[in-house]
C-alpha cells in the first residue's frame, strides 16, 4: 500500500512556479491571502502537518511548534529567523531552514536606493512636484549632500553589509565596519562609537537578537554627526523609533531611510511627518527574481527533509 503523502502548510501566497515540485510529493495547505493567519487558526492548521513554510512575520513560538505535532521541518522564506523558537524546534528534532544569499543583491541595491533618496532628497522632491508646491527652478531649492569623499559606516559585516560596502567606491565613499568578532573583516573596522562619531551615512545590517534590539537608541544617536543619515534594511526593532523621532526633532542627525519598523506595519507617528525621512514598506528584497528564488529554496528545503535527505540551507 502506498504511504500517504506528507502535508505542508504554507502561510502566504507564493509564486505558483515555486510550488510545482512540492505539489508532486506533498499535500499543500496554502493560505492564499497576504494577511496573517490568526494564532488559533495557525495552530489548528499546523496539526498533522509534516512541513511548514512561513514568512518572517509568522510567529512560530513554542505553542505553535507544540500544535505542529507531526512537524519535521520549518522553512522560513527569509534570512532572519528571530520569529522562530529555535530551541523549541531543536528539542523536538525539527529541522529549521532559511534562505540566505539569494536576497543579498536585491537588499544591497535597495540600501543604496535609500541612501540616495535621503541624501539627495528624492522622496521629498517627488512630494513637492506632486503636491504642486514646486514653482520652478531656483538655485538653492532642494539642495542635498554629495556622497563623494564621505564615510559609509556599516554596522554588521554579513553578506548584505559586505555587498553594500562593495558599491561604496563607485560613489567615491570609504566604507568602514562595526562588526562582531568572527565575521572575518580585516581592516576598516572601528568600534561602534568610533563608527558613529565619524560616519556620514550609517547603515544597519545586523540580525535581530537580544544584543541588537534597540542598538540604535538615544545614547548612540547623540554620537552621530549632525550631518549624518541613518539607514535600516535589517530589522525594525534594531532602532528605538521613539529615540529616532526625538533625534530628528532635535536635529541631532540629518535624516533617515527606513524599510523596516519596530511594530510593523505601525510606524511611529512623528516619523510620518518628517520630510527628511524616507519610509518604504519592507520591500528591500522585493524583486520578482529574488522573491521567486527565495520561495523556491524554501520549497527545496522542505522536499529534501521530508524525503529523508539533508536540507540545503539549515539553521538547525
Amino acid at each position: 500500500m502506498t504511504p500517504p503523502l506528507p502535508s505542508v502548510l504554507i502561510t502566504r501566497r507564493m509564486p505558483s512556479t515555486s510550488l510545482t515540485e512540492l505539489r508532486k510529493v506533498c499535500l499543500v495547505d496554502l493560505h492564499p491571502g497576504t494577511d496573517d493567519l490568526p494564532p488559533d487558526v495557525f495552530r489548528a492548521r499546523l496539526a498533522g502537518k509534516q512541513g511548514l513554510i512561513c514568512m518572517f512575520n509568522d510567529r512560530v513560538d513554542s505553542a505553535a511548534i507544540d500544535a505542529g505535532d507531526a512537524l519535521r521541518v520549518i522553512a522560513t522564506v527569509a534570512v532572519g529567523f528571530d520569529n522562530i523558537d529555535i530551541e523549541a524546534a531543536k528539542s523536538r528534532g525539527i529541522v529549521v531552514t532559511n534562505t540566505p544569499d539569494i536576497l543579498t543583491g536585491a537588499t544591497a541595491e535597495f540600501t543604496w536606493a535609500l541612501i540616495l533618496s535621503v541624501t539627495r532628497r528624492i522622496s521629498e522632491a517627488d512630494r513637492a512636484v506632486r503636491s504642486g508646491s514646486w514653482s520652478g527652478w531656483t538655485f538653492d531649492f532642494m539642495c542635498g549632500r554629495e556622497l563623494r569623499g564621505k564615510q559609509l559606516g556599516i554596522i554588521g559585516a554579513g553578506r548584505i553589509g559586505r555587498a553594500v560596502a562593495a558599491v561604496a567606491p563607485a560613489f567615491g565613499m570609504h566604507a568602514v565596519f562595526a562588526a562582531r568578532s568572527g565575521e572575518g573583516i580585516e581592516g576598516n573596522v572601528l568600534s561602534l562609537d568610533e563608527l558613529l562619531l565619524t560616519s556620514d551615512v550609517v547603515s544597519l545590517h545586523v540580525p535581530l537578537t537580544s544584543n541588537t534590539r534597540h542598538l540604535i537608541n538615544r545614547r548612540t544617536l547623540v554620537r552621530m554627526k549632525r550631518s549624518a543619515c541613518l539607514i535600516n534594511t535589517s530589522r525594525g526593532p534594531v532602532i528605538d523609533e521613539a529615540a529616532l523621532a526625538w533625534a530628528l526633532e532635535e536635529r541631532l542627525i540629518a535624516g533617515a531611510g527606513l524599510d523596516v519598523y519596530e511594530d510593523e506595519p505601525r510606524v511611529h507617528p512623528t516619523l510620518l511627518t518628517r520630510e527628511e525621512v524616507c519610509l518604504t514598506p519592507h520591500i528591500g528584497s522585493a524583486t520578482r527574481e529574488t522573491r521567486t528564488e527565495m520561495a523556491t529554496l524554501a520549497v527545496r528545503n522542505v522536499i529534501e527533509v521530508l524525503g529523508g535527505r539533508p536540507p540545503v540551507t539549515p539553521i538547525c
